[in-house]
Order: C-alpha cells, then sequence, then structure tokens
C-alpha cells in the first residue's frame, strides 16, 4: 500500500528540499550592500526608499488597471485566434462582442479623461 503513495511523498520530499536549496541560496547571496545605484528612481519617478507610508497619486493605479485590462484582451485573442477554424461563426460573432465591449469601455475612459496625464 506503500508503495502507491511512493511517487506522491518522492515529489513532495524533491519540492520540500528544491524549496529550501533555493530559499538559502537566495538568502546567501542576496545580501549584499545597497549601492546608490539599486536605490536610485528607475521607472517609477520617486525615490525607492523614501518612506514605507508615501502616498501615491491615484493616476498610477488607473494606469495600471487600465494595462490589465487591455494586456488580458490580447491573451483572450491569441488562443482564439489558434481554434477560429472550429469555432466557426459563433466563435468569430462572440469574439466581436467581446471586442466591441472593449472598445466601448476605451471609449468611455477615453471620454471621461482617464488617459490624460496632467
Amino acid at each position: 500500500m506503500i508503495a502507491e503513495y511512493f511517487p506522491v511523498l518522492l515529489f513532495l520530499a524533491v519540492s520540500v528540499g528544491l524549496g529550501v536549496v533555493l530559499i538559502s541560496l537566495g538568502l546567501l547571496f542576496g545580501t549584499r550592500k545597497t549601492t546608490d545605484e539599486k536605490v536610485s528612481p528607475y521607472e517609477c519617478g520617486f525615490e525607492a526608499f523614501d518612506d514605507a507610508h508615501m502616498k501615491f497619486d491615484v493616476r498610477f493605479y488607473l494606469v495600471a488597471i487600465l494595462f490589465i485590462i487591455f494586456d488580458l484582451e490580447i491573451a483572450f485573442l491569441f488562443p482564439w485566434a489558434v481554434v477560429l477554424t472550429e469555432l466557426g461563426a459563433f466563435g468569430l460573432v462572440s469574439m466581436f462582442l467581446f471586442l466591441l465591449l472593449l472598445v466601448i469601455g476605451f471609449i468611455y475612459e477615453w471620454k471621461k479623461g482617464a488617459l490624460e496625464w496632467e
């Protein structure tokens, strides 16, 4: 009976061992002294280690949410394009409805000024 569970136990042992090794290596090699180049502003435009409770402009969150929405649109388009011949007319119409809803949402955001950076 234990032979039936051996692959599961082996998988658990290997995964726990690999996790311990990777975390140990990360702690061993990741404790380096920070340099001025590492803590300088790169993409975000503000100091990296200024204050943990500093306030962000709401536009950062709005741009991030809009990016996620339109990035997911592309994530749905690729599988649809691969199986388009199998889906037929129903798949074509349903994807156009999906894209129409996203375009309506994009126009709404555009008219509200969410894409404007003042």
